[in-house]
């Protein structure tokens, strides 16, 4: 009894072993040919890219003012997007608050993504007086638009620097300096 108990538990094991051997490389085709499907480059597609900056822009008559945003967009040889940044004033009068929509086109269609760049920009910006404090609803608001010139410096495949400057109204002009990703 013994005996065929062991030439059981043997075989069970072997069995088991042969079924998962079979089971994990089901999928390999043992061939001498090439299979092009690994081959061949995936699709091109657009690029999702996000960058914090700090910026700079004449908001007031009597100093600068000096903001931090955010922007994040979609696109490989043109860009669009959302940007937002909140400026505080150096002569404490008045602080501002742009959330914007951006297009993004690049010169040299041959470097997607990197390179000088055209931007065109515009939403509401909000402006919060000093004196009275951030309330909200803010005191007034307007509609700003502009266009930017920058040039995005690579850094590897997925990091770039953005030094730019613009102008538009209400501000007179202004400058950033970003440093993001790109996915």
């Amino acid at each position: 009894m013994k005996i065929i108990s062991r030439v059981s538990s043997r075989t069970y094991y072997l069995a088991l072993v042969w079924f998962m051997v079979n089971f994990i490389f089901i999928n390999i085709s043992l061939s001498a040919q090439v299979n092009e499907r690994f081959l061949t480059p995936p699709p091109e597609r657009g690029e999702f890219w996000f960058c914090p900056s700090v910026e700079t822009a004449l908001y007031s008559e009597r100093s600068f003012s000096y903001g931090a945003g955010f922007a994040a967009a979609y696109g490989k040889k043109a860009s669009i997007g959302i940007k937002g940044v909140f400026f505080i004033d150096d002569a404490d009068i008045l602080d501002v608050l742009e959330l914007r929509v951006i297009f993004r086109l690049y010169f040299f269609t041959g470097a997607a993504n990197s390179g000088p760049y055209f931007q065109l920009e515009g939403g509401p910006a909000v402006f919060f007086h000093r004196e009275h404090g951030i309330e909200l609803p803010a005191a007034f608001g307007m509609f700003t638009a502009g266009l930017t010139f920058g040039w995005r410096f690579p850094l590897g495949n997925y990091f770039f620097i953005e030094p730019s400057v613009r102008g538009g109204y209400p501000f007179l002009a202004g400058a950033s300096l970003s440093i993001g990703l790109k996915l």
